[in-house]
């Protein structure tokens, strides 16, 4: 029953076989890429021994689900799974038409022995990218999130919901649809913000900066601050702040904002003076871990992983994407000493600037679509 890889000539198979031994899920890899303009075709090889089938038919299906964690919900015991999409090719007897085979399911089929079977799956560019929510450290079970997973199984009918399907007659693997950073990226960002108190002539200006908008996971981000202070006020520290911005969409859009990072520095700004200073943060997952909810890049098993990935989607995609939407913003934030009538007379003075976290494309991965858009 494991799915650890093996390796074949060179070849990685992620192997997992069902209860009975009757049916054996072969995969070249388990990471599947979006390139927003399309994804990567899943393709297997589903190996069938028809001795234990009893006149059963043996189907294979794709389906990217929500998971909701038994904690979201009022009812003891009970946990949530809605299916956003989902495919089923029937394996055995086959029905329809074979595509040609491609070279990754040569290679599983000599592995598999002629009693494998090619399949291929095609997932829309429509669907989310996979991502899991932290749990508390009390919580058991599969982590809340959008995951993929292939299955075959064993079965008189193919979705007959009077119709129990035994665990000895499936086999199941998790796979992933990962987003990388594209080649082309957006101009670095910036903002520019001019404060009026009611208590002063002139203003405070500040002009926060990014020489570019994306970057990858545990890398420090440099942001540079610029401030004309031009009233008598003071500005006691500069403060800097990380949200992850997660959209869930499904039956209905909810927004959640967590911070990720803050962060203060005891730069002072006297009044009548300027100040120009570039700062350096880094959003890492280590120093998150206690905030259940936060949404984390899809992982396999119990290996690492990162902050969720910025989703990357064409114009409009939002409108028909279901699942999970991630994007982030910084904040820097000018922390203003009290006044003549202390604090009720001044406000901080806050610039936002967008931020894309993503992993670098691997090498030798290419894509069809260089052109990038963000949230």
């Amino acid at each position: 029953m494991s799915d650890s890889p093996q390796v074949t000539h060179n070849l990685q198979v992620y192997k997992k076989t069902s209860g009975n031994g009757s049916l054996c899920l072969y995969l070249g890899r388990r990471d599947f890429v979006d390139h927003v303009e399309r994804v990567d075709s899943i393709d297997g090889v589903l190996k069938i021994d028809p001795s234990e089938l009893n006149g059963r038919k043996v189907w294979v299906q794709l389906a990217c689900a929500f998971r909701y964690g038994r904690e979201d919900l009022d009812v003891i015991g009970v946990s949530f799974r809605k299916d956003i999409w989902m495919k089923r090719i029937q394996m055995y007897p086959f029905e329809g038409t074979k595509p040609p085979n491609t070279p990754m399911q040569e290679a599983l089929l000599k592995k598999a022995g002629d009693q494998g079977h090619p399949f291929t799956f095609d997932i829309p560019v429509r669907l989310p990218c996979s991502v899991s929510l932290q749990p508390a450290t009390e919580d058991a079970g599969k982590p809340c999130g959008v995951d993929y997973e292939i299955k075959a199984y064993i079965a008189h009918e193919a979705g007959d919901i009077d119709e129990k399907v035994e665990k000895k007659d499936t086999c199941r693997l998790i796979i992933r649809k990962i987003q990388y950073a594209p080649n082309e990226l957006s101009a670095g960002p910036k903002t520019d913000i001019n404060k009026q108190f009611i208590t002063a002539d002139k203003p405070i200006h500040m002009e926060a900066s990014m020489e570019k908008e994306l970057y990858y996971h545990g890398d420090p981000i440099p942001i540079k601050v610029k401030v004309n202070n031009e009233t008598s006020k003071v500005v006691k520290k500069i403060k800097i702040s990380i949200d992850q911005i997660t959209d869930v969409l499904l039956y209905s859009a909810d927004k959640y904002n967590k911070s990720v990072l803050s962060e203060e520095f005891g730069d002072q700004i006297n009044a009548n003076s300027t100040f120009e200073k570039e700062y350096r943060v880094t959003p890492l997952l280590a120093n998150n871990k206690e905030k259940r909810g936060l949404a984390l890049d899809g992982k396999l098993k119990d290996e690492d992983t990162n902050l969720a990935s910025s989703t990357i989607l064409q114009p409009d995609m939002d409108k028909q994407i279901q699942g999970i939407i991630v994007s982030y913003k910084i904040k820097v934030t000018l922390v203003m000493g009290g006044g003549l009538l202390g604090s009720l007379t001044l406000s901080d003075i806050t610039a936002e600037l967008p931020l894309v976290l993503m992993s670098p494309k691997p090498a030798g991965l290419t894509s069809t679509s260089n052109r990038f858009y963000s949230q």
